[in-house]
């Protein structure tokens, strides 16, 4: 879903005010699709770094686009910051967030790991490390760097939820359940961790033992953004379509009218089965143009909003979002199926074969997981 790149920078900032001042950058809308790098991809060629200045000059800039979220366009300034002798926490602090922030796993780490065994280390760096290695496919040495974050500042429930954020991103399940459980020991009335902890169960199948948590996390943030989501995602496990849309409107009626609650509302619609003509559908398809206009990195809006226009017969629409949501999700075998069905329609045949092809090798990827012994 991406809630976790906005979380990191988030996070960070929180914990770790550097000399430049605070960093508040919303990744998530800054970040789109088009600036988005394929992850290992590294740092831009020399050939798109402008010219240094000096030190100080290129650190100011590289701060000041991290803070606007324009990642991408930092990473030049913040790489001659550090050539020109630069304060070194500073920029290998914010190029951390930026690599972090754009998939660029290995390079985070590059610049991560020194700080950890640093006199500046601080919860903020020991958690951007763990968010890396996990992204980098090191769980072990993930856990180890959330550990240590922990163990300074056990207190901090931002810490644990934006790590958890990380695990979902990721699909690590198990650890996500790990960090969220670690979390209730020191914060037993955090309605976020009982809610992190009731996802976690429920996507590992154990869901009977997170009904509970989903309804102590609404019970202890009633009427808050955190309740509502608790109440919804309970009642969507439970197939209870129509008591989902009801929380969904109540909470929209309270203020809660974001790119989530309004994605959400729009897929309920559909699965209960909203289709052309009918006023549910178009309450949907608005809920759902509106989730994507406030937040257009979201997948689970992109691919829901792709499949409204293949049901209006808007197949050139529904090409152009189905294929942010591939970007996004690119082992979705829903994404790939509902394209082949798209490009069909518009003639592309060797595009359509090319998708239900993937959606088969994706389904028998995720059968063969399945049935693999676990450890």
């Amino acid at each position: 879903m991406s809630g976790w790149r906005n979380s990191v920078v988030a996070f960070a900032t929180a914990l770790c005010c550097l000399p430049l001042g605070p960093l508040v950058v919303p990744l998530a809308s800054a970040q789109t699709v088009g600036e988005r790098q394929a992850p290992g991809s590294g740092a831009p060629s020399p050939s798109e770094e402008r010219a240094p200045a000096d030190a100080a000059t290129e650190l100011r800039t590289g701060a000041d686009l991290t803070r606007r979220g324009l990642l991408r366009e930092a990473i030049p300034h913040l790489l001659a910051a550090q050539r020109l002798n630069a304060e070194s926490f500073a920029a290998a602090f914010d190029l951390g967030i930026c690599y972090l922030g754009t998939g660029s796993y290995k390079e985070a780490i590059t610049v991560l790991a020194p700080l950890h065994t640093s006199a500046s280390r601080t919860p903020a760096v020991d958690n951007l490390l763990a968010q890396a290695y996990l992204g980098d496919g090191q769980a072990h040495a993930a856990l180890s760097a959330f550990a240590e974050a922990a163990a300074a500042s056990p207190k901090d429930e931002e810490l644990y939820a934006y790590m958890a954020d990380a695990c979902t991103d990721h699909q690590n399940y198990a650890m996500g359940l790990d960090v969220a459980s670690r979390g209730l020991q020191q914060l037993p009335d955090s309605a976020r961790l009982h809610y992190e902890h009731a996802v976690f169960l429920a996507r590992l199948g154990r869901f009977e033992e997170g009904k509970p948590e989903f309804d102590q996390a609404a019970q202890l943030a009633p009427d808050s953004y955190i309740g509502y989501l608790a109440e919804v995602q309970k009642d969507l496990y439970e197939d209870d379509l129509a008591r989902a849309t009801e929380v969904l409107h109540r909470a929209i009626q309270a203020g809660h009218r974001d790119y989530q609650i309004l994605s959400l509302l729009g897929t309920v619609l559909l699965h209960e089965g909203a289709a052309p003509g009918q006023p549910e559908f178009t309450e949907a398809q608005a809920a759902l143009e509106e989730s994507a206009r406030l937040r257009p990195d979201y997948s689970a809006t992109q691919i829901a909003l792709g499949k409204i226009y293949l049901m209006q017969g808007r197949f050139h629409d529904a090409v152009r979002h189905l294929e942010i949501g591939r970007k996004l999700e690119p082992d979705n075998p829903a994404v790939y199926s509902n394209l082949a069905s798209a490009y069909q329609q518009l003639g592309e045949r060797e595009k359509a074969r090319q998708m239900r092809e993937q959606t088969g090798r994706l389904l028998a990827e995720k059968k063969s997981a399945t049935n693999q012994p676990q450890p």
